[in-house]
């Protein structure tokens, strides 16, 4: 039986990530007390509950910190494969979700700031963030984008093999933070410089041709490659399930984009789960191998 924990904090996307879930056919259950996490497992696998999904927030932890931990460690060993999601934004996008919905936050009372609610929030899911195996920043993602990485990232990754994702993007618009590494690759020739390769992305032939035709490019390829390849079955080793490796240039369209397409392709048969996501694209995120 498989198990997927979410949580993170109110206003960050868990009722959406939950909804997802349910729509690809896992068993979902919200708000679900901590204490009866371990429960789940005695139930019986049905074709049904071959995969359970439950969100945890703020509503449904135990007066004891402490025991949040004790719970979540135990977990491994009643399911097959267990994944700890743990959705997250900036306060001050946090603030404006719940100004503009008008929903009350559940920390929230007459003595009790938004703001306020948000920081004790924060304190009190700690444990839980400290012990995610991934971490979505949605900060800058819509309704849409949160499901699409929720059904590739989460949904599709049917092994406890560890999924490890390529991910392009802008430095204009910020580094990702869910980043586990990030390089940046501004250094590089830049293709928007050429007003014949301007209009096109790092997916296509022109700028590819462009990219690959640079001895820097397929160096800095290389460096990266390399340093891969030493350290991430170490990761894998230290059971890790989800790793993000962010690929930065200017505006997250040339540069970034190819060579996480490049990188991503070369992983594809080093790992089970390689994927690839480009951040400032509107284009859905696909999985390569």
């Amino acid at each position: 039986m498989r198990l997927v924990v979410i949580s993170g904090r109110s206003g960050s996307g868990k009722s959406s990530a939950l909804a997802v879930l349910e729509d690809l056919g896992f068993y979902c259950i919200d708000n679900l007390p901590v204490d009866l996490l371990p429960a789940l497992a005695d139930l019986p696998s049905t074709e049904k509950r071959k995969s359970i999904a439950v969100s945890v927030d703020v509503r449904n932890l135990p007066d004891a910190i402490e025991h949040i931990t004790e719970v979540l460690t135990e977990l491994p060993k009643q399911y097959r494969q267990l994944d700890i999601v743990f959705l997250d934004a900036t306060e001050e996008v946090l603030l404006q979700r719940f100004s503009s919905t008008r929903r009350k936050h559940p920390l929230t009372n007459n003595n009790i700031s938004l703001a306020e609610a948000i920081e004790r929030e924060t304190e009190m899911l700690g444990p839980v963030a400290n012990m995610a195996d991934l971490t979505l920043d949605t900060t800058r993602m819509s309704v849409h984008e949160l499901r699409s990485l929720i059904k590739m990232r989460v949904a599709e990754k049917n092994t406890p093999d560890m999924a490890v994702l390529f991910q392009s993007f802008g430095f204009k618009q910020g580094i990702p933070l869910d980043a586990d590494f990030v390089f940046d690759v501004r250094c590089l020739p830049n293709p928007y410089w050429q007003p014949e390769l301007r209009p096109f992305t790092g997916q296509d032939p022109e700028i590819r041709q462009f990219l690959a035709n640079k001895d820097e490019v397929n160096q800095m390829f290389a460096d990266i490659e390399g340093y891969l390849l030493r350290w991430l079955p170490s990761f894998e080793q230290n059971n890790r399930s989800y790793l993000t490796i962010a690929i930065g240039c200017t505006g997250g369209q040339h540069r970034s984009v190819y060579l996480s397409e490049r990188l991503a392709g070369a992983f594809a048969d080093k790992f089970s789960n390689v994927q690839v996501r480009h951040r400032e694209l509107n284009r859905q995120p696909h999985s390569h191998g």
